[in-house]
């Protein structure tokens, strides 16, 4: 199938995504203005940081076969699984945790089978060690050719799908914020910003590691480092998929303040990031901040 038959503007992606301002008295007495860039809303299938992340991959997919990783509860697997029902292509969802074929599936997988996607339970080792030539021929093996996305759909392409983010924001804002799984998001956003913007990255993993895959995704997409970008490591709240009941109350409040639901592996560590960061007076009197609200619950 040629690349051209896949055309993704059939969906009516709500681009650019709405900007919206949050009156929030935690910001405000700081001098400190809170905008949500509410990426969630650009497609109720492919929301937030999937449809820019996925949008170059599926094009170069033309329509074959994809096959990509993830846990028991990935957003990137069922957006994956959603594209492939929409657009009519095979779509195989390698998910972390070889105990999992025997037991009944949660709702985020029975979502991901509803939608046609073969689920391919592998053992954790097995897992971690799935960009390895070794595993991948067997991959392919077993199911044929294949495009291979890789585990949350951070790649070269998915950066350069993530600038117009950045793009959309320019001159609007002076810092952008966004939660981060694998980096994809975060490298294209920061290169799509203009000189003088700054883009923010709160992992909501433990590890460290973020910071090197931002850079070697910027070095494949971009051939070098592209805008300015900074981490804050503190607010993971145990790892991914770990919340806390301080977390949930947060995110309860927050919901009631600005009526907007908030997803809580990702969204809402940002939020409770970023009002925590400006009680510290991490950003200036008069600055102006963006989170992306990447997801829904």
């Amino acid at each position: 199938m040629p690349s051209e038959a896949l055309d993704l503007s059939r969906l009516q992606p709500r681009l650019p995504s709405p900007l919206q301002p949050a009156e929030d008295e935690r910001f405000a007495r700081h001098g400190v203005r809170l905008l949500l860039k509410r990426d969630d809303l650009i497609h109720p299938d492919l929301p937030g940081n999937k449809w820019r992340k996925l949008s170059l991959n599926l094009r170069a997919a033309a329509g074959r076969t994809v096959l990509t990783f993830g846990g028991a509860y990935s957003n990137h697997l069922r957006a994956t699984a959603a594209a492939g029902r929409l657009f009519g292509f095979p779509t195989i969802g390698v998910v972390r945790g070889d105990e999992l074929a025997d037991r009944p599936l949660n709702p985020s997988l029975a979502r991901c089978a509803a939608d046609g996607m073969t689920l391919h339970f592998v053992d954790r080792a097995t897992y971690r060690a799935k960009a390895d030539p070794e595993v991948l021929a067997g991959l392919l093996s077993a199911f044929g050719e294949c495009c291979v996305i890789p585990e949350g759909g951070s790649n070269a392409l998915a950066a350069q799908g993530c600038t117009e983010l950045g793009r959309e924001l320019r001159g609007r804002v002076d810092v952008v914020a966004v939660a981060c799984g694998t980096g994809g998001t975060l490298a294209g956003l920061a290169a799509g910003l203009a000189p003088g913007q700054r883009a923010l990255g709160i992992p909501v993993l433990r590890g460290g590691f973020l910071g090197d895959a931002v850079r070697e995704l910027q070095q494949e997409a971009f051939g070098g480092p592209a805008g300015s970008w900074s981490l804050d490591e503190r607010f993971h709240f145990g790892g991914y998929a770990r919340t806390t009941p301080q977390l949930h109350a947060f995110a309860d409040d927050f919901e009631q303040r600005h009526g907007m639901p908030v997803e809580r592996l990702y969204v809402a560590k940002l939020l409770y990031a970023l009002t925590a960061l400006a009680e510290e007076g991490a950003f200036p009197a008069g600055t102006t901040v963006a989170a992306v609200v990447t997801g829904r619950p």
